[in-house]
């Protein structure tokens, strides 16, 4: 469903990575690895359309993100999630969850949200205002979009994991998972080790690219 062809990717007077051809299918994981500056959150910015490259384009279904027809359709078929995770202090986890989805294009009716949440283990708190929650509990209210999103086949996602404890990794491993065995596919960075069969998850380390262009390994 996802490719790039030619892809490089520049900072000042430095190139990140070039030649980059990847493709990604329905019921597939990817992960980008790399060092700290190796190019992983400007290549998912690059993958959601947020960031043009320097070189080389990325398709959805075969069309070029950049015509706006492509980009429009690839929008509605796309969850993206950066590092940051965009609440609004002064809303509560539930309000923030439904501006996200409102702001996605998501349905933001009550019982959805409510059911985000509760599978989230956030029930307790989602009244509370963003201000009083943990990085932990923050991470995870926005991560509950994910569940508002199961129809959309491509999430991209950087560094899910961060902030999380060890039982509410487990949880999100298994949304990943369970996405891509319903057909779905994932992109996504982390430092984390994961309880994910290895079957499902292809691996790019922007570290160590073959000479003749980025192959998932």
């Amino acid at each position: 469903m996802l490719e790039t062809l030619g892809v490089a990717c520049s900072r000042g007077d430095r190139t990140l990575f070039s030649q980059l051809d990847l493709s990604l299918g329905g019921g597939r994981l990817l992960r980008v690895m790399g060092a700290n500056g190796s190019g992983k959150t400007s290549l998912l910015r690059i993958l959601c359309g947020l960031r043009s490259p320097n070189a080389g384009e990325v398709r959805w279904r075969g069309a070029s993100i950049a015509s706006s027809e492509a980009r429009e359709e690839f929008h509605r078929e796309l969850v993206y999630i950066g590092h940051l995770n965009g609440l609004k202090d002064e809303f509560s986890a539930m309000e923030n969850l439904a501006a996200s989805a409102v702001l996605a294009g998501m349905a933001s009716d009550p019982v959805p949200l409510r059911r985000a949440l509760e599978r989230m283990d956030l029930a307790h708190i989602a009244g509370l205002p963003a201000r009083h929650l943990s990085q932990g509990q923050r991470r995870r209210v926005a991560l509950a979009r994910l569940l508002l999103a199961a129809d959309r086949p491509l999430w991209i996602l950087d560094e899910p994991f961060n902030a999380l404890d060890a039982k509410a990794v487990a949880l999100v491993e298994q949304v990943l998972a369970g996405h891509a065995a319903a057909g779905g596919a994932v992109v996504f960075t982390t430092h984390f080790e994961l309880d994910i069969p290895a079957a499902r998850i292809d691996r790019l380390d922007l570290d160590h690219l073959d000479a003749g262009g980025g192959q998932p390994c």
